[in-house]
């Protein structure tokens, strides 16, 4: 066994809806891989959106945004509350406080790895063999653009505008994240814009150009995004490393995870000057609160990129073949499988047992009881 290392504190923001559900088999897997691995995780507890809201009166509490700045890493679960969505003259609202995170804790990059597996093409709108070694991951600007732009409307209602602003810092930045993981994987890296039209685009164009003369060994191209959605459907196998900037990014992301089959399978990492965040890409999803459906594994994969910001790589695999196995075995979720499903717990349960070789790499799904507790 690996000698210990320090004590690393993780912040816990399980939030609303199926938050806390996923997030508690997330830290299952967490003391599991900390049990295997000779680790010791701190795990402080803080409160966003409707949770906060109705206890503190903001989504996004001081206690919550320091406990986050003194922390190695963050885990979050999910915002929202339909009791908000339904009202329309609710001044503060559960999503308020994940943007105020992003803002106060500088995350200016978005992380979405999308991978596909073999045993759930069937799930996905297309044809088996357009999904076949779709692997890649979406480098999205999360704090620039046309969303952080000047906003304007006329008093008579009759025009709006909307600013989209970017700096050559501000491509720059992110733009050294994207070529940096471009050289850990297959050194690919496709810029999007839509430079035939947009000045911030050509700026995108020009900076990133002259940023990738700094990394020789990545192959670089630009894609116009109308082009870049449609090839993500056509062939999103030709696809490594996407870079691009936020209002671009929010749309290829969404549509990108389709490709997987179920939202719940997704995770993500925002990236910043401080702490990291980690999350599962689906929402709240209020309709499964409380009833062990949800899916755990986008939860449970953002802890295992969590691990690997921290530089623990091994700990990381272990969770991902776990995850890798479950699918491959069956043992998946209602999201997945409606009529042979298991709970979230079960799930949670499986991943812990088999990363402890408590459960056989062969084992069959006659061996488990369906939507009951594991072999164990």
């Amino acid at each position: 066994m690996p000698d210990p290392m320090p004590t690393l504190t993780i912040a816990v923001l399980p939030g609303d809806g199926i938050g806390p559900e996923v997030i508690h088999q997330s830290l299952r897997v967490l003391d599991t891989v900390a049990k295997k691995f000779g680790h010791h995780f701190e795990y402080r507890f803080g409160q966003i959106g409707a949770t906060a809201i109705r206890s503190t009166g903001s989504p996004f509490p001081s206690e919550t945004l320091e406990l986050c700045k003194t922390s190695d890493a963050i885990l979050f679960g999910a915002v929202g509350d339909p009791s908000f969505d339904n009202d329309p003259s609710a001044k503060v609202r559960p999503e308020q406080g994940l943007l105020s995170m992003r803002k106060e804790l500088g995350l200016f990059a978005n992380i979405r790895p999308v991978q596909t597996y073999p045993a759930l093409h069937h799930l996905s709108p297309l044809k088996s063999n357009r999904l076949k070694n779709t692997d890649l991951i979406i480098y999205r600007e999360l704090t620039g653009g046309i969303y952080f732009g000047e906003k304007k409307s006329s008093a008579d209602g009759q025009w709006a505008l909307d600013t989209c602003t970017y700096s050559v810092d501000e491509i720059n930045r992110i733009g050294r994240l994207a070529f940096s993981h471009a050289l850990q994987r297959k050194k690919r890296l496709c810029l999007i814009d839509k430079a035939n039209f947009l000045e911030t685009s050509r700026l995108w164009r020009k900076t990133i150009a002259e940023l990738s003369l700094e990394y020789p060994e990545v192959q670089t191209e630009c894609m116009f995004v109308d082009n870049a959605a449609m090839q993500l459907i056509l062939h999103p196998a030709q696809f490594d490393v996407i870079l691009t900037e936020n209002m671009f990014g929010d749309i290829l992301s969404d549509e990108a995870s389709v490709l997987a089959g179920s939202l719940g399978l997704l995770p993500s990492a925002s990236i910043g000057t401080g702490p990291s965040l980690f999350e599962p890409i689906h929402g709240s999803y209020p309709q499964a609160t409380g009833k062990d459906i949800a899916n755990p594994i986008g939860s449970i994969l953002s802890a295992a990129m969590l691990l690997e910001s921290l530089g623990l790589m091994e700990e990381a695999q272990s969770i991902k073949e776990a995850v890798d196995w479950s699918i491959q075995n069956g043992f998946v979720t209602k999201d997945i499988d409606p009529v042979n499903f298991y709970f979230t717990s079960t799930i949670g349960e499986l991943l812990c047992d088999y990363m402890t070789n408590r459960v056989d790499e062969a084992v069959h799904k006659a061996n488990i009881q369906i939507r009951k507790s594991t072999i164990i």
